[in-house]
This record gives structure tokens, C-alpha cells and sequence, in this order.
């Protein structure tokens, strides 16, 4: 690689990019990264090359288990969180230059959506729009389409399932993630390449929420009854039982922690509904605020992605 060029490192390189390599170090993995930041994960990969490249040194050390910065790394991510620290400063203090956008937005999604993707979209509309009342409602995934159509939630974000009842509601697509088997280290499952459903049937399957009833249907299609030992409310309890060894559950890959990786493993889900497809409702015919209209705008706004190329 080259020697470092100042002037040439601030003409190439854009803010997406700097964030992307962050979240890269703080998920230390850039496939979740890329989940986080809603890019492909090849697109993420070719970025962060472009970045060494760029810079003309190596910032990430690579490792079976994940992603850490480097100590030119190390020199960025310190720089870089300067950079976003005074961005928000800058903002604040632009805003108190004009009145700006006024309102009350309330928002209804399920934790497994809320966690790794909207809670720091929220945050970054809070710091932007200070004056708007931002309202988040935690709520089922069925739920959070009835609260949509009943005027209780603004704006709801679900992951698609079947059986939901859509109508009179604008839907667009919001993020893409992958549902994976959480299995504990040493399983016999853990070794695999991947895991169907039927594969599943002889485990004891923690089922977490809503997922129970695409679970019987799943089993119904294999002329199998599906009857889990072990059902809780949320994904979190679901993936601590399997870490202490009482089973396995399927879960999206956006919701587990590196440091997981010592006790569990995550195996692919070879079934057909493993991808979790999100969407954005809103009311069909309902006039939409300026504070409504500001939200969506910002979820649903996305980075250009650069030419797809190999993941490593």
C-alpha cells in the first residue's frame, strides 16, 4: 500500500464510509455491520477496502471470529468519533437557528426490529428535529399493523408474516436480515454447513413470541405436530436458554452479540421463510405531518452502494 496522502484521504473518502467502518469495529464483524448501516455485505466489504486503500495502510485485522482495528485502525476510529461527536454538535447548534420542525410522531415496532436497526435511527431524528415528540410504542408484530389502521402509531414497522391483515395501510419495504439457528457450542447441530426445519423437529426449539405460530404451520406443512418444551416473549430469554444449553431457537442474526460466539453458534437456516423481509406501514388516505413525513424520509433514504465484489 501507498504512503498516506492528507488532502488526497479527505477528497475520497465520504462520511457513509467512515461510519460504516466504525460500525465494522463496534460489531466487529462487517456482515452486521452492514446489516446495521442497510448496505449489502459485499458492497460493506469493498468500501472498507477502498478505505485501506485509500489510506494506504491496513485498518482492520481479520479473524475467524471477527473484525478489530488495527493500529493505524485504532489512530481512525479515535479521529472518526471526533468527526460524528462534532457533526451532532454542529447540528444542535444550526437548529437553534430556526424554529424548525414542530409535532408529535409515534412509532410502533417489535424489539427484534427496534434494537438493531430503528433505535439509532430514532436517535439521530431526535438530535435533528429536537421539538418533534417522538413516541415509541414496543408491541407484538401483529399488533403494531392494527395500531397503524386504528390511528394509534403514525408510523409501524413489522417484519412481514403471513395472516397479517394489510389492508387500508401503505406498505414499503424497509430492511432486509437473515433468520439463523442458535444452537450452544458443542451441539451436534453446531458443525453443520446448515439446518432445515424438519432437522429441528427432535430438539427441544425455545420459541420466542410471534414465531410459534410460523412454527406449527412449518411443522403442519410436514404433516408434523410442532409442540416446543420451552416458550418465551422475547428473543433475548429464547437465545440465553440456548447459550445455557436447554436448546436451540431460531432467531434473526442482527440480534446477536460477538461475545455470544464462545458459548453458541449461529447455523445457516436452509428454509425458504428464513429471510426476514421489513416493512414500513402507515395509513393508507391519512394525511401525513411534516414531522411524520421527516421520519420516513430519513428510514427510508438509503446510500448508493458501490459495485458488488467478493466477500472475504
Amino acid at each position: 500500500m501507498s504512503s498516506f496522502n492528507r488532502l488526497y484521504f479527505i477528497r475520497q473518502v465520504d462520511l457513509f464510509t467512515l461510519r460504516l467502518f466504525l460500525s465494522a469495529v463496534e460489531e466487529q464483524q462487517i456482515g452486521r455491520a452492514a446489516i446495521r448501516e442497510n448496505i449489502a455485505a459485499s458492497a460493506a466489504t469493498k468500501r472498507i477496502q477502498d478505505l485501506e486503500e485509500i489510506a494506504g495502510v491496513k485498518l482492520l485485522e481479520r479473524s475467524p471470529k471477527g473484525v478489530v482495528p488495527s493500529p493505524a485502525g485504532e489512530v481512525l476510529l479515535r479521529y472518526i468519533r471526533t468527526v460524528f461527536s462534532k457533526l451532532d454538535d454542529t447540528r444542535a447548534e444550526i437548529a437553534g437557528f430556526c424554529e424548525g420542525v414542530r409535532g408529535a410522531v409515534t412509532i410502533a415496532s417489535a424489539r427484534s426490529i427496534i434494537a438493531p436497526f430503528l433505535a439509532r435511527e430514532l436517535g439521530e431524528y431526535v438530535r435533528e428535529f429536537p421539538l418533534v415528540d417522538l413516541v415509541v410504542h414496543e408491541v407484538e408484530n401483529a399488533r403494531i399493523v392494527q395500531d397503524v389502521a386504528q390511528g394509534e402509531a403514525d408510523i409501524g414497522v413489522f417484519a412481514a408474516a403471513p395472516g397479517l391483515e394489510l389492508d387500508g395501510l401503505e406498505i414499503v419495504p424497509y430492511r432486509k436480515d437473515r433468520m439463523v439457528v442458535v444452537v450452544p457450542a458443542g451441539h451436534p447441530l453446531a458443525h453443520r454447513q446448515s439446518v432445515t426445519f424438519e432437522d429441528l423437529l427432535p430438539e427441544n426449539v425455545i420459541v420466542a413470541g410471534a414465531m410459534l405460530s410460523g412454527f406449527r404451520e412449518a411443522a403442519k406443512r410436514l404433516g408434523r405436530e410442532f409442540k416446543p418444551k420451552y416458550s418465551v416473549q422475547s428473543a433475548g430469554v429464547a437465545i440465553s436458554l440456548a447459550q445455557a444449553g436447554l436448546g436451540v431457537t431460531v432467531q434473526p442474526e442482527c440480534l446477536l452479540d460477538f461475545k455470544l460466539f464462545n458459548e453458541v453458534a449461529a447455523v445457516n437456516f436452509a428454509e425458504p421463510w428464513a429471510t426476514r423481509s421489513i416493512h414500513i406501514a402507515t395509513a393508507r388516505g391519512r394525511a401525513i405531518g411534516p414531522a411524520t413525513g421527516m421520519l420516513l424520509k430519513q428510514l427510508l433514504d438509503r446510500p448508493p452502494e458501490v459495485p458488488a465484489a467478493a466477500q472475504r
